[in-house]
C-alpha cells in the first residue's frame, strides 16, 4: 500500500506531536479519509523522510506523532537550474510539475517578448503561490526529500544581466536552429543552466541577447518541441548523459 506523504513547514522531531497545517489537514482527513493510527510520510525539505502516524484525526485539529527520520537523500551529482518562459496556465504547470520530477534543483520564471501571459502585482504573487504549490506536490509525489528553489518571476534580459552564461560550463540555450546537439556536448563539471522559451520561442534578439551572455544553442533532434515538452525532454537527456539516471 503506497504511504500518504505530505509537505509541512514544521520542526520535525521523532517522538514529537505536532498539528498538521491547515491545508495539509483537510487533505488528509476530509480527501484521503485517514483514521486513527493511519502511517504516513512528512518531510520539510531538509532531505529526510519521516514516519508518522495520525493520533487526532478531528475535523479542527489534526494531530500526528513523529515516529522515526529516513536516511538523508542522496544529492543528485548535476545542479539543473531552469530558466523557463512564462507559457498559459496549464502549459507552465506542467513543465514545472514534471521539471521537478525529473530532478531540478532551481526553477526560474521569465517574461519574455513572445510570452501571451502578464502578470504583475498580487496576481503575479498569486500565481507564484499556485507555481509553489505545483512544486510541493510534484515532491510529495516523486520522493524528493527537498525542495528546488522557485525563484522571482522577472523580465528576461534583465535576468540574463545577472545569469553569466559564461559557455556550457554555464548555460545552455535550447535552439531548433542549432547546429550542436545535446548528446555532443562535454559533461559539466557540477552544473548547468538550461534556457527555453515560452509558446512561440524566443524571437530573434533574445536568443543574441543569450549568446552574448554565454549561453550556448543546443537542439533536440529534428522536430520543434512545444514550450511544455521541450524542458521535459532536455532534462531527461541531460539526466541520462551526466545526472542521476546513470548507475551511481
Amino acid at each position: 500500500m503506497r504511504l500518504t506523504r505530505l509537505h509541512v513547514d514544521l520542526d520535525l522531531r521523532p517522538g514529537a506531536e505536532i498539528d498538521l497545517p491547515s491545508a495539509q489537514a483537510r487533505h488528509a482527513v476530509q480527501v484521503l479519509r485517514l483514521e486513527r493510527d493511519a502511517p504516513l510520510v512528512l518531510f520539510n525539505g531538509d532531505g529526510h523522510d519521516y514516519s508518522a502516524c495520525l493520533v487526532e484525526p478531528g475535523r479542527d485539529r489534526v494531530r500526528v506523532l513523529v515516529e522515526s527520520r529516513g536516511d538523508p537523500e542522496l544529492e543528485s551529482r548535476l545542479d539543473i537550474h531552469l530558466a523557463l518562459g512564462i507559457s498559459k496556465g496549464e502549459r507552465m504547470d506542467f513543465a514545472i510539475q514534471k521539471a521537478v520530477e525529473l530532478g531540478v534543483t532551481r526553477i526560474t520564471p521569465l517574461f519574455t517578448r513572445r510570452a501571451q501571459v502578464r502578470l504583475d502585482g498580487a496576481r503575479l504573487d498569486k500565481r507564484l503561490e499556485h507555481w509553489q504549490g505545483v512544486v510541493v506536490a510534484a515532491c510529495e509525489q516523486s520522493g524528493r526529500r527537498r525542495l528546488p528553489t522557485l525563484e522571482p518571476a522577472g523580465g528576461l534580459e534583465a535576468w540574463l544581466e545577472t545569469a553569466h552564461g559564461d559557455g556550457f560550463a554555464g548555460g545552455l540555450l535550447l535552439d531548433p536552429l542549432a547546429e550542436r546537439a545535446l548528446p555532443a556536448l562535454p559533461a559539466p563539471e557540477s552544473g548547468l543552466t538550461l534556457l527555453i522559451g515560452p509558446e512561440g520561442g524566443l524571437d530573434p534578439r533574445e536568443r543574441e541577447a543569450a549568446r552574448r551572455h554565454g549561453f550556448q544553442g543546443v537542439r533536440l533532434g529534428p522536430r520543434i518541441l512545444r514550450t511544455e515538452t521541450a524542458p521535459l525532454a532536455a532534462i531527461a537527456v541531460i539526466q541520462a548523459l551526466w545526472g542521476d539516471f546513470r548507475d551511481p
